[in-house]
């Protein structure tokens, strides 16, 4: 896949003040405060910069950390694994293949069949939601 080229000035251009500082800086939102955190709406995740689907709301759970999380990836090539060492943790981060949007964390703490929890930012997605009829 052939990465979405966009320069800094276009990305704020694009994204509000907080999609970029999470997404093109590397922030964190708060806890407990994102859009999508106790969202149950059935559909697909997409990231907010390039609209590459990333998660689906069937891999969703509760994981009481304050942030959206999914046990599984749409597909393992739709998501970067990095190691980051940043602020004193060890922690692997996941960024959107197709554009390098920060997304958040993956943990190995998640429940079956994965045993994963990718911790995302709520502002890094957006939901397209399924058709009520399907």
């Amino acid at each position: 896949m052939t990465k979405k080229q966009v320069n800094e000035k276009e990305w704020k251009e694009r994204l509000t003040p907080e999609q970029y500082a999470v997404c093109r800086e590397k922030d964190t939102e708060a806890p407990f405060v994102g859009g999508y955190t106790n969202c149950h709406d059935k559909g697909i995740y997409h990231c907010v910069c390039c609209d590459q689907p990333l998660f689906d709301s069937v891999t969703k759970f509760d994981s009481g950390s304050g942030w959206p999380s999914f046990w599984d990836v749409l597909s393992a090539e739709k998501v970067c694994h990095i190691d980051d060492t940043n602020h004193g943790m060890r922690r692997v981060e996941i960024t959107c293949q197709h554009c390098d949007a920060h997304l958040g964390h993956v943990f190995e703490d998640g429940p079956k069949p994965t045993g994963l929890r990718y911790c995302v930012n709520s502002i890094s997605l957006r939901l397209e939601k399924a058709d009520e009829s399907d």
